[in-house]
């Protein structure tokens, strides 16, 4: 007897319909495992960086006296917003397109407590000798025309499975709490182009970027200073 599908399930199935396509049920399906095959590779990936991270953080904090990370957080791409994204580019809405041609599918945020700390992190990460740096964007030098502040990384890490060995790439954004503050305002904002004054919110947002900025700045000279 087969298996009743769960709600979920049943969501995923329509979502590989409507993104993925499928001429009949059997090719339908096929998508759909090998859509969730991908998908739990990404996992897997993030769970490798994540745990990268997480040594470097005990062994950092180990021979000093605080922790370099304050947090580290992380996601899967919705399917929808992978759908909308190959649309943009182009490209048709395949696995075989999101593999070769997405570097974001899997993401991590790691928030650290200084600047310092943000590219002391990163240099150690992209030191190992199994991570291999694809891009790095450093919007902190660099802040983007709207304020924002992050450093971007793009890597790409081998991930054991039972049967074969699949490297796997993974964006790593760092940044600062302050940094980390603004951006999350400045996504609702975006997306809410309906609020009143949006105009005028963006540019003062923009204002609040510089004042994060300086602010991060300082708390760091102080830091160095009591150090």
């Amino acid at each position: 007897m087969g298996q009743t599908m769960t709600k979920e399930e049943n969501n995923q199935k329509e979502l590989v319909k409507e993104f993925l396509g499928g001429e009949n049920e059997e090719e339908t399906v096929e998508r759909l495992m090998s859509f969730n095959t991908l998908m739990m590779r990404y996992r897997s990936a993030i769970r490798e960086v994540t745990t990268k991270l997480q040594v470097l953080d005990d062994e950092l904090s180990l021979y000093g006296d605080r922790n370099p990370i304050e947090s580290i957080q992380s996601r899967i791409k919705k399917p929808v917003s992978i759908a909308e994204k190959l649309g943009r580019m182009g490209l048709p809405v395949t696995v075989e397109a999101i593999e070769k041609n997405l570097n974001d599918v899997a993401g991590i945020r790691v928030i650290c407590p200084f600047i310092d700390d943000i590219y002391k992190v990163a240099n150690m990460l992209t030191c190992q000798d199994d991570i291999t740096v694809v891009a790095v964007k450093d919007y902190i030098k660099n802040p983007k025309p709207n304020g924002y502040r992050s450093y971007h990384m793009i890597v790409e890490i081998p991930v054991f499975f039972s049967d074969c060995k699949k490297p796997m790439r993974v964006e790593v954004q760092i940044r600062t709490v302050a940094m980390d503050f603004w951006a999350s305002l400045e996504h609702q904002i975006k997306y809410k182009k309906n609020v009143p004054e949006h105009d005028t919110l963006i540019q003062e947002l923009k204002e609040c970027a510089e004042t994060i900025a300086a602010t991060d700045e300082k708390m760091q000279n102080l830091r160095r200073r009591i150090e």
